[in-house]
């Protein structure tokens, strides 16, 4: 799509099942960030995921959650361009 000699991709709509309290599931989760359920897991291990809460063995996130380790990574993605332009 064009607007103004700028291209650009629409976003796809993603549809994800949040519980009446805010808690999304994992495969949720991992297709709001566009990863896989597999690549949670692996970071909740290595403790470098966004942060969660077990509940009944399961591994639940909140939105906000999500968002805050999105924006956390972007920043740390341009930290890393500015120092190495330094």
């Amino acid at each position: 799509m064009c607007w103004r000699g700028v291209s650009y991709k629409m976003l796809n709509e993603i549809n994800v099942f949040v519980h009446p309290d805010g808690r999304i599931d994992r495969k949720g989760a991992a297709q709001y960030l566009g990863c896989s359920p597999k690549t949670l897991a692996d970071w909740a291990t290595k403790g470098i995921g966004p942060e969660y809460v077990m509940l009944g063995g399961k591994a639940f996130y909140f939105r906000v959650d999500l968002d805050k380790f999105v924006l956390s990574k972007g920043k740390s993605a341009s930290s890393h361009r500015t120092a190495a332009r330094g």
